[in-house]
């Protein structure tokens, strides 16, 4: 597991230690869980919509934790695939991000509106789904891995 620290502000101008060993992966692709849970701790949620993804993440940010990667990345439209990874910090900061908190809370607003014009993936598709949405997750790992060595 990737271990580190790095020094940052909050919204209220205080200094807070953030480490990076400990983040996490919360998905609903069975592929990402098969392929980084013995590198990195992953929230696997088995038969978990996008939407129960966002809810989780959404939960830890007001637990403290914070949000590290975009939760609406890629250029695939929320109503084209079902899978969602989204990295957040193991360990909770001081403070909820009000950041995190937006964009988890923008990136369900677009969820919400997006499932109006959701299409069933045909079995034959669904695994490329998955491979697109590990590639995703799979390239915030060097920034990660990086932050962690400073």
């Amino acid at each position: 597991m990737i271990s580190g620290s790095f020094r940052l502000k909050t919204l209220s101008g205080e200094r807070e230690t953030l480490h990076t060993g400990s983040f996490q992966i919360v998905t609903n692709n069975p592929l990402v869980a098969d392929s980084l849970s013995g590198r990195y701790r992953v929230c696997f949620l088995k038969n978990g919509s996008d939407r129960e993804v966002m809810v989780k993440v959404r939960d830890l940010i007001h637990r403290r934790h914070r949000l590290l990667t975009a939760p609406l990345s890629g250029s695939v439209k929320p109503w084209e695939t079902p899978y969602r990874s989204i990295m957040v910090s193991s360990d909770p900061c001081s403070a909820v991000d009000a950041t995190s908190l937006d964009l988890i809370e923008r990136a369900m607003e677009v969820i919400n509106r997006s499932h109006n014009y959701l299409k069933t993936t045909k079995p034959s598709i669904d695994h490329d789904f998955q491979i697109v949405d590990l590639s995703l997750i799979e390239s915030a790992l060097p920034s990660a891995e990086a932050i962690g060595r400073i």
